[in-house]
């Protein structure tokens, strides 16, 4: 089983590398994986011959403490450290959602505190230490209390043991490093604490071994030996050391805050209280986490949804961007899933609580994040085996320093200033955050744009990828069908007649071509007569019989389809309409027989492929099938529609290209990345699809089983692979790739098979995710590069290799700012990442740009023959009118103090006459109306001061 644990007491790269040696020693212990950045390990072991009190008193054993943490947990901030109590535990999302903030806040406060005592007592301490060299440079006066006191060989006890005496606030409040140093010492562990309180501490008793040698030359009467330590006590070496790595652990705990704010901001999404309806059908108040599965709640405007769950009643528009980053509101209605921390735009909803606690959206996402941000990539194995002998070895030189410069003659003072600024100036730190911090920031950017990726390794394979092998469907295109042409061959049967009774047909099917035809028909509010005697052959097509005498007349919204399905060459000539004066009189004939068509009951029609016209009889022009090939070539899949003994007309349905897909392959041509396409479709339908979009290779007519096949032939052949799917069919291949990508997971995050699972139905997430991966492992680099360079400098530097030559050598006090700064430096680089940006502009759907994207991408330029769709012109002409009356105003209001308000006023505003929508912002304190028509800002003022609130302003947009 794998389990988490919550370690405490590390400070440094060190620690992790010895938590986890302890661990991973113990039998029956598969894998122990250490994060310093979050405090946790996960652990592989087979509890059938091992405890988690056992691993927990390992890790008691190396000089640290653990404690088991129950699922979904936050690191860091549940459980206390144990010595080996096997029934301690962590705490639950619940208490985990307050605590982590708590826990950081309380880090950065207590970091604070020790920061403002150690300052407080250093610069007394400075001042005193140094007070001759002040006056001497710089002029400042010495008060005479302190001349009187403490100047001359008669005072160098009162001066000495004045600076003791301010040193031990310094060394009280900044004990952990003495505690934490000495004892992983004698666990033969040391880490940074360890140099740190060997660096202070060897100042600190050099000091008092100063301060007897003061008390002797005083008592013998040797002003010499008084003369000479009184000048050499370095107590404020100590106290400087002890401050400015205090001053970095502050500077690195808020920075640290700053890395978990992605997992912060999702735990603040989720609202704090529900309204329950009771058995009563009274409606109550009620915390959030006290929901059960199946309890009936309500979700008012302008409120979250505080669990998963189903639609019951109500019809309304739900923003998902926190969940899935789509930036347009979802419509929702009975029967229709809603996802905790989503907000209700518009009506109420009552819905039934599907999924609570730990198994909602929202907790499943921040588990995978809080994963993600403790998991390790392959690239910090280097930093993690450096670690290990990290200490040790600085240990190593620094006594090798002292022994080597009293042997060449050097004081001891001297000799000894030189072995302790090797301690502190050495930095594991840098070293064991360089990975974490930048794995943390980078996992929570992909959260915040809707992508999760699972594991560092991913995070890193991500990078490496040479090879994009995509599913067309559902991946590359909707994964929905529709109908893409239409075309009537009969002047004395239109187009209309023929859509209604296919659709007719079609609607006792359950095929998926003939849901998107019904939908089509219904769509453009297309009677449906009655079909009896209905027959379906599998794999051809269906029939029937007109129930009763049905009239054919022209849509009622008279905006139905109009188009005409073109066989054989085009004329060249036009009539500047950018169709060919033959095209235009089809079109117009078509049209016009249009209102005066009756179909006698019992006639008998079928809609099916050739093959099935064929079986029945039934004939088709020879330019008619020159127009079926053309379509098969262009991706779609006819449908034939015929009366008995003769051919009407053809139906095109096809799974259209999403409008991001284009724009996704084109960024990988240009990353140098090649792209793959498998499907299940037939060869014609995958080539239009290949050949519109530009892509290179293309397998069709495939297995999920042979889609894994491919993905491992690649990987054989040296291939970096990243498979991309819907998670389902695509399960083999996706876990077969080096990375797997499961698209459009809406709220299915919990996708085994899958290491990065994107959110939105929007290929371009997964250049976004190639693209960030890429970021964070340059980040890694850059870390890394900075602190093996920063201890391969430093460390020499500190030891006196360029004194003898240069007299250049490192005081422990610049040593300890340098270690300092290191580390910051280093938690620094990493939140640069919080500032990446995927460089695609957001495309909302339903929008003139996703419409033309979409058509520009769907529809290949065919020369010669071709498919005419449109709106009839009247349609047109009326949706150019609403364009142009269409206005804008925005309302300035005050008084609006919660969601609650925001949604009284659009009520109020929705209500008048000529207003089409109305968006509202709290946090601007204004509603932004889109007009039909002029609507006097008298009555829309008058409307929003009924309903309670006063206006300040109304201005045209």
């Amino acid at each position: 089983m794998k389990e988490r644990y919550h370690v405490t007491g590390m400070s440094c790269s060190a620690c992790s590398s010895h938590v986890e040696k302890a661990v991973n020693k113990l039998e029956n212990v598969e894998k122990a994986s250490v994060n310093l950045l979050t405090e946790t390990m996960d652990v592989t072991y087979d509890e059938t011959k091992i405890t988690s009190a056992e691993i927990i008193d390992a890790v008691v054993k190396a000089g640290y403490g653990a404690s088991v943490m129950t699922e979904g947990s936050v690191a860091g901030a549940g459980g206390q450290s144990t010595s080996g109590n096997a029934g301690s535990t962590g705490k639950s999302t619940a208490d985990g959602k307050q605590e982590l903030q708590q826990k950081l806040d309380a880090d950065a406060r207590a970091m604070k505190w020790r920061l403002g005592i150690s300052i407080g007592f250093l610069i007394p301490l400075m001042y005193v230490s140094m007070h001759h060299m002040l006056k001497e440079w710089f002029g400042i006066p010495v008060p005479a209390f302190i001349v009187n006191t403490m100047h001359g060989n008669a005072n160098a006890m009162n001066f000495a043991l004045t600076q003791f005496l301010l040193l031990l606030p310094i060394l009280y409040v900044n004990r952990k490093f003495f505690s934490v140093g000495f004892k992983t010492l004698a666990h033969r562990s040391p880490n940074m604490d360890s140099l740190i309180a060997l660096g202070s501490g060897a100042a600190l008793v050099y000091g008092i071994f100063a301060m007897y040698r003061i008390s002797y030359g005083l008592g013998y009467g040797d002003m010499a030996v008084v003369e000479h330590y009184a000048h050499d006590l370095y107590f404020e070496s100590s106290g400087t050391i002890l401050t400015l790595i205090t001053v970095g652990k502050y500077l690195e705990s808020r920075s640290k805050g700053k890395t978990s704010e992605a997992i912060t901001k999702l735990m603040n999404l989720a609202p704090k209280v529900a309204i329950l309806v009771t058995e009563d059908g009274q409606e109550k108040e009620v915390p959030t986490e006290s929901l059960q599965k199946g309890d009936i709640f309500l979700v008012k405007p302008g409120s979250l949804v505080p669990v998963d769950g189903i639609v019951l009643e109500g019809n309304s528009s739900v923003d998902e961007a926190a969940i899935t980053g789509e930036s347009v509101p979802v419509e929702k209605q009975a029967g229709d899933h809603v996802v905790s921390a989503t907000v209700n735009k518009a009506g109420f909803l009552k819905c039934r609580a599907d999924r609570v606690g730990d198994d909602t959206t929202l907790a499943q996402i921040i588990r995978l994040v809080e994963e993600a941000s403790a998991s390790k990539a392959p690239i910090a194995q280097l930093a993690d085996k450096v670690a290990g002998v990290f200490v040790p070895t600085v240990m190593t030189i620094s006594l090798i320093t002292l022994i080597v410069w009293l042997i060449s003659g050097a004081t001891a003072e001297f000799a000894i200033s030189t072995a302790i600024a090797v301690l502190v100036i050495s930095c594991p730190c840098a070293l064991g955050l360089a990975t974490p911090v930048a794995i943390m920031v980078g996992t929570g950017v992909g959260a915040s744009n809707g992508i999760l990726i699972k594991t560092g390794e991913a995070l890193q394979q991500a990078k490496e990828i040479d090879t994009v092998v995509l599913d067309k469907t559902g991946t590359i295109t909707s994964g929905k069908l529709k109908v893409e042409e239409a075309g009537g061959y009969q002047s004395d049967f239109p187009m209309d007649a023929m859509m209604q009774i296919a659709a007719a047909l079609e609607k006792k099917s359950e095929h998926p071509l003939a849901e998107a035809v019904v939908e089509w028909a219904e769509q453009f509010g297309l009677a449906i007569p009655e079909i009896v005697d209905f027959k379906a052959t599998f794999g051809r097509g269906v029939e029937g019989t007109l129930a009763a005498e049905f009239r054919a007349v022209e849509s009622v919204k008279n905006d139905g389809p109009t188009a005409v399905f073109y066989a054989g060459k085009q004329n060249d000539t036009t009539d500047g309409s950018g169709k060919t004066t033959e095209q235009n009189q089809m079109a117009r004939n078509t049209v016009s027989g249009a209102s005066s068509v009756i179909i006698p009951a019992g006639t008998k029609f079928y809609v099916g492929n050739l093959a099935f016209l064929q079986e029945n009889h039934i004939t088709l022009p020879e330019e008619a099938t020159e127009g079926l090939n053309r379509m098969a070539d262009e991706g779609m899949t006819p449908l034939l529609v015929a009366q008995e003994g003769r051919f009407l007309g053809v139906i095109g349905v096809a799974d259209t290209v999403k409008a991001t897909s284009y724009e996704a392959i084109r960024v990988w041509e240009k990353m140098g990345v090649k792209v793959i396409m498998l499907t299940g479709d037939n060869r014609r339908t995958a080539e239009a699809v290949r050949q519109k979009l530009g892509i290179s290779e293309v397998v069709a007519e495939v297995l999920p089983q042979d889609k894994e096949k491919k993905v491992s032939e690649l990987k054989r052949q040296g291939h970096k692979v990243a498979m991309i799917g819907d998670g389902i069919n695509d399960a083999p291949a996706l876990a077969a790739a080096d990375v797997g990508m499961a698209i459009g997971a809406g709220t299915d995050v919990a996708m085994e098979s899958a290491d990065i699972i994107l959110m939105k139905n929007d290929l371009r997430d997964a250049v976004t995710a190639m693209k960030l991966s890429r970021s964070v492992i340059r980040n890694i680099k850059e870390n890394l590069f900075w602190a093996f360079f920063y201890n391969c400098i430093g460390i020499p530097l500190a030891a006196g290799v360029l004194y003898p030559s240069f007299g250049i050598r490192l005081n422990p006090m610049f040593g300890a700012a340098a270690m300092s700064l290191s580390s910051i430096f280093v938690v620094g680089n990493a939140l640069r990442l919080r500032g990446f940006k995927s460089g695609f502009t957001p495309l909302k759907t339903g929008t003139p740009e996703a419409a033309r994207t979409e058509q520009e991408t769907t529809q290949a330029a065919v020369e010669g023959e071709q498919c005419i769709l449109e709106a009839p012109a009247e349609q047109n002409s009326k949706e150019e009118k609403e364009r142009t009356n269409t206005m804008t105003k925005v309302i300035s209001i005050e008084g609006m103090m919660c969601n609650h308000c925001t949604g009284t006023v659009q009520k109020a505003l929705e209500a008048v006459e000529g207003v089409k929508t109305v968006t509202m912002s709290l946090e601007q304190k204004n509603a932004t109306v889109e007009l039909a028509s002029d609507v006097a800002d008298e009555v829309l003022t008058k409307a929003v001061v009924d309903a309670g609130y006063e206006v300040k302003g109304v201005t045209e947009k």
